[in-house]
């Protein structure tokens, strides 16, 4: 075979593979604008879409970048025709300082007026108020030197600029300046820091009024939901292990624990005003955050860890809907800490109502203990389980006195 047919042979070969492959791709271009013609697709208006503000943002670019370049072809041109600079280049950078100052001044202000607004719902819990306070004082004071730092800065570099008619004045060292700006800034963080501990000190560390004694409820976090048990007519929490974790006991309550049997559980959480509230928060499997941001609790649930948070709420909230204007409004409690995919379904509505409404309330929730629990754990069913376990517990108390009283004698 000569070396012209061969490729020619060869060309043939080629363009029919070419022109396989375009009439395969016009027939598949063909089959898919018939689909879309079929079904259009809604892409949406374009302003929201990724893309445009990519091609926006290198628009930008590219105009700055034409405006450099036609601006250093003039400074060559002049400089080539032996003509003095026709930019002052560190006026220009003095003059953008100063409009710097104003825009981020401006700036600052928007921030307060509008974002300022969105950072915090009002306190509605007796220590909200004293961290609001405490947060509150280091904004003012954080924003008043950022300011003066700021026009400091940015007046210097305007008023100051490069120029050939002045020479720069050499100033090494100042002993007062600098034990101004050294004792100044150390004493006023010593403040904060012992507000801030103070404050924490009394969130963290309170004296239980025995006449007050706080409600106690437990939240379980869990991917992706709270389960919530209130501790019944002993005001006491029963314990669980993780150990006992089944289909039925989901949580592993310990009904060895005779605390347990009268714990209840509820599809939402129900807190009267002006009555010490002690959370009880654990997790099932990963690290959750519990948030209350009107009441400013947020604590993390930690597997295999009890953490503890006590509060009390001082706003109802029909009273809070009042102050709002909103009929619709509700407390929430969330998860603040991502936990994975189905982390926004974690909440749950909290309602602040009088002592009387709570107390009706908590009547009508069921025992945490079921009839299939009671089977599982071969705890007889009678409906004076709570009674049997209140006399067990009293005659257990009245021994331990009798104990005592020998040990004294």
């Amino acid at each position: 075979m000569s070396l012209r047919k061969f490729i020619s042979n060869k060309t043939i070969a080629a363009l029919a593979v070419i022109l396989t492959a375009f009439a395969n791709t016009s027939a598949f271009a063909q089959a898919a604008a018939a689909e879309t013609a079929k079904k259009p697709i809604d892409m949406g208006p374009i302003y929201k879409s990724v893309i445009f503000y990519t091609m926006a943002f290198l628009l930008v670019c590219l105009f700055v970048a034409i405006i450099g370049k036609a601006l250093k072809v003039y400074e060559l041109t002049r400089e080539a025709q032996d003509k003095p600079k026709g930019i002052d280049w560190n006026k220009v950078n003095g003059v953008l300082f100063a409009l710097f100052l104003i825009v981020g001044l401006y700036g600052v202000y928007w921030e307060y007026t509008v974002h300022g607004n969105m950072i915090l719902p009002e306190a509605a819990s007796e220590h909200g108020k004293k961290i609001d306070q405490m947060f509150n004082i280091t904004l003012i004071l954080t924003t008043i030197v950022f300011i003066i730092t700021h026009i400091l800065l940015f007046a210097f570099a305007y008023f100051y600029k490069y120029t050939n008619k002045r020479k720069a004045y050499y100033y090494p060292h100042n002993n007062t300046i600098e034990r101004i700006w050294t004792i100044v800034p150390a004493f006023v963080l010593t403040i904060l820091v012992l507000m801030g501990f103070l404050t924490w000190r009394s969130i963290f560390y309170k004296i239980e009024d025995p006449n007050n004694k706080p409600i106690s409820i437990e939240i379980t976090s869990s991917q992706f939901a709270w389960a919530i048990r209130y501790a019944g007519a002993d005001g006491v929490v029963g314990t669980k292990n993780y150990k006992l974790i089944t289909s039925v006991n989901a949580l592993g309550i310990d009904f060895r624990d005779k605390n347990t049997l009268d714990d209840q559980s509820a599809d939402e959480m129900v807190i009267p005003v002006n009555k010490p509230v002690r959370l009880i928060l654990t997790s099932k499997d990963v690290i959750h955050s519990f948030f209350m941001p009107h009441f400013r609790v947020q604590l993390n649930t930690v597997p295999g860890m009890t953490s503890y948070f006590e509060f009390t709420p001082t706003i109802t909230t029909e009273e809070m809907k009042a102050k709002t204007n909103d009929p619709t409004f509700k407390y929430l409690f969330l998860c603040n800490k991502i936990c994975g995919d189905g982390h926004y379904k974690m909440q749950k509505e909290v309602k602040v109502v009088s002592m009387a409404e709570y107390e009706a309330w908590v009547k009508e929730q069921p025992a945490y203990l079921t009839d299939d629990l009671k089977k599982e754990f071969n705890i007889p069913v009678t409906p004076a389980t709570t009674t049997v376990v209140a006399d067990t517990t009293a005659k257990d108390s009245s021994a331990v006195k009798t104990k005592q009283l020998a040990l004294k004698n």
